[in-house]
């Protein structure tokens, strides 16, 4: 398939263990350039903790995390996000005490002695998302839940990635807000980012994303374009009949 030819990312057999408990069981997926990827599941499927172990955060027991021909394996989080790949976690994580501003600078660690190119995706970033310019002054804590989460993001673009990791970014929101965030999604992604997105919505996330996988219980159950993912009694029992997705 072209998705593993042309990848920029490669999952391949990934194992995760929280002590004893194998949280990860072999998990392989592919994201392509420019592509966003969904990844579903339940409640406590391994969602969070794939994006945790892509992003350095946790060491996997087994299996490699390629982007392009490097394994990452082993690589601190710090030198992964100079890599290329920025990790928005769920909960947004914003640095309560900083003021917007400062989360903003926070987010451009890596190439902080780079003043005019910081400000230029600054200034993107609050194209992007206007009431981040008008509340630059404001501490992140004191934000609506929505301003967090477009913190967050903002926070993780700072970096310029090429690979975007989104872990729940509509979780709690108010409805309205979550198509703002789902269309702001969909501008990065055109603007070139590949974005692999865990979505606890996920009739949105499937009308966002060209691909998707179905984790369950540690596994890879189902794949494959979006269209035949909604369209699979399976996934349409489990998420899109009412119940929904709740949490990572």
């Amino acid at each position: 398939m072209s998705a593993a030819k042309d990848a920029v990312l490669r999952v391949e057999g990934l194992r995760v263990f929280y002590g004893d408990a194998e949280a990860l069981k072999g998990v392989s997926l592919t994201l392509e350039a420019g592509e966003i990827v969904t990844v579903l599941g339940a409640n406590g499927a391994g969602k969070s903790t794939l994006l945790r172990a892509i992003s350095g955060l946790l060491a996997p027991r087994e299996g490699a995390v390629r982007l392009g021909e490097e394994d990452l394996a082993g690589v601190p989080a710090n030198r992964i996000v100079r890599r290329g790949i920025s990790h928005a976690p769920e909960g947004r994580r914003v640095f309560a005490t900083l003021t917007v501003e400062e989360n903003l600078t926070m987010g451009a660690f890596a190439r902080l002695s780079d003043r005019r190119a910081v400000e230029r995706e600054r200034g993107r970033i609050q194209e992007l998302f206007p009431v981040l310019r008008e509340r630059r002054r404001q501490l992140a804590g004191t934000l609506s839940g929505g301003e967090q989460q477009m913190l967050a993001i903002g926070r993780a673009l700072m970096s310029s990635p090429r690979i975007l990791l989104l872990d729940e970014p509509s979780l709690g929101l108010a409805p309205i807000l979550v198509q703002h965030i789902f269309e702001i999604i969909r501008q990065i992604g055109a603007g070139g980012v590949a974005i692999l997105l865990v979505e606890q919505n996920a009739r949105q996330a499937l009308s966002l994303a060209r691909r998707g996988y179905v984790l369950e219980n540690g596994r890879i159950s189902l794949e494959g374009p979006s269209a035949a993912l909604r369209d699979d009694p399976r996934v349409q029992e489990a998420y899109l009949g009412g119940s929904g997705l709740r949490g990572a």
